[in-house]
């Protein structure tokens, strides 16, 4: 009789205790799968929203704090346009969206507003020294994903909120949208400024913030209207919040010394905390799984191993030797743990499927490579625990076993 067969017939022999340890390695796997899939989908979703929110990496002129930024977005103060240089050729990770602005007061129609410089996409593209710098391709996972179900934000509200737009010509605007209503603008028209023409590509949505109130131009054509040269006085960057919490800002700082460099604290703490504390109860999950279902496959491999000691000094003494014991038990072990990553990663993807809307809020899909790193963990489990069992039976003395009663 061949030993696979034999240990599948002993199996359901005791179906009791082999159910019980089934179910241990069951339901901690499905625990771990459940919670590590909507963690997954989760930080998508945050990592979405952060993209929505804008900025969380603010590069400004050393008197500058982060409350004269957002009180008035205008600072005296300038550095040179090189400081985007320095970033997009430096081999920092974790930075996108990087947008250097000029802000500059300007008046229209009776009343004050401002004109924000910003540099389009095309512009990083052309300098050949930064292409290739990764500055508007995310880390995996620290970008805004694409998520079944959720809503993506309008075009023209992304580009006012990223400050980062594919094309802008020299006599091309954007217009917030209280500038629009105070101007009676709309897409087409053209509004003069400093004396120069400029035709509005699109009207902003109204999003309630000091974005309402501006004018989006060509960086270079508002530096030339404010006569400052290759100035900036703003750097914006939507950072990786995982590169953020490994020093991204300090890394920033020594390549900035002359600049400060301030992070939106609260936007940032946002993702990280939630990052580590998903992170932290998929670890206690994985603790408790490790504890009670190495435990339980223990215990049951012990008593397998004291209840049919006959039978395996009976088997010993027909010439099987230690190896084949301990692979008999050792292979018993490797199926339950095969079955139990395999059902456990199944119900566990249910549970996330069915759960995950309503605890994270967002939908949540099946992740295939959760299946093999759930099968790997119950199976080393199982064998793990039990190794010891395993290897007492091997060493069983045949004829002490069976002068047992």
């Amino acid at each position: 009789m061949r030993l696979g067969t034999i240990v599948w017939r002993e199996m359901f022999e005791r179906r009791n205790q082999l159910f019980t340890s089934f179910l241990a390695i069951l339901l901690g796997i499905s625990v771990i799968v459940s919670v590590k899939n909507i963690t997954v989908y989760s930080e998508k979703a945050v990592a979405r929203e952060l993209d929505a929110l804008g900025a969380n990496i603010l590069i400004l002129p050393k008197s500058a704090s982060l409350q004269d930024y957002y009180g008035s977005d205008v600072q005296e103060d300038v550095f040179p346009e090189e400081y985007v240089a320095r970033l997009a050729g430096s081999d920092l990770e974790g930075l996108d969206n990087l947008s250097p602005k000029l802000s500059m007061p300007v008046e229209l129609a009776g009343r004050r507003f401002t004109l924000t410089g910003i540099l389009p996409r095309n512009e990083f593209q052309a300098k050949a020294s930064w292409q290739g710098a990764g500055i508007f391709t995310r880390p995996l996972g620290c970008g805004a994903v694409d998520i079944p179900g959720a809503v993506a934000p309008p075009a023209q509200e992304t580009l006012v909120r990223r400050r980062v737009i594919d094309r802008l010509g020299e006599a091309d605007a954007l217009v917030g949208a209280d500038v629009a209503g105070h101007l009676g603008v709309t897409a087409s028209d053209t509004i003069r400024i400093l004396g120069k023409p400029f035709t509005v590509t699109a009207v902003l949505p109204q999003t309630g913030t000091v974005d309402d109130s501006r004018v989006f131009a060509h960086l270079h054509e508002v530096q030339r209207l404010a006569g400052k040269g290759p100035v900036i006085n703003a750097i914006e960057i939507v950072g990786c919040c995982d590169q953020i919490s490994r020093g991204l800002v300090q890394k920033i700082n020594l390549l900035l010394p002359e600049a400060k460099v301030v992070t939106v604290a609260q936007i940032v703490d946002t993702q990280i905390r939630t990052n580590r504390m998903m992170s932290r109860l998929s670890l206690l999950f994985l603790g408790i799984i490790i504890l009670v279902g190495g435990a339980s496959i223990a215990n049951y491999m012990y008593a397998n191993v004291f209840e049919r000691r006959r039978e395996i000094g009976t088997l010993m003494a027909l010439g099987a030797g230690s190896s084949v014991v301990l692979r008999m038990f050792l292979l018993k072990a490797l199926l339950l743990g095969l079955g139990g990553g395999i059902m456990g990663y199944a119900l566990g993807t249910v549970l996330a499927v069915i759960l995950g809307p309503r605890i994270a809020g967002v939908p949540v899909l099946p992740i295939l490579w959760l299946a093999p790193a759930a099968i790997g963990i119950a199976t080393v489990i199982a064998v793990l625990a039990s190794y010891f069992p395993a290897r007492r039976a091997a060493r069983l003395d045949p004829t002490l076993a069976l002068q047992e009663i």
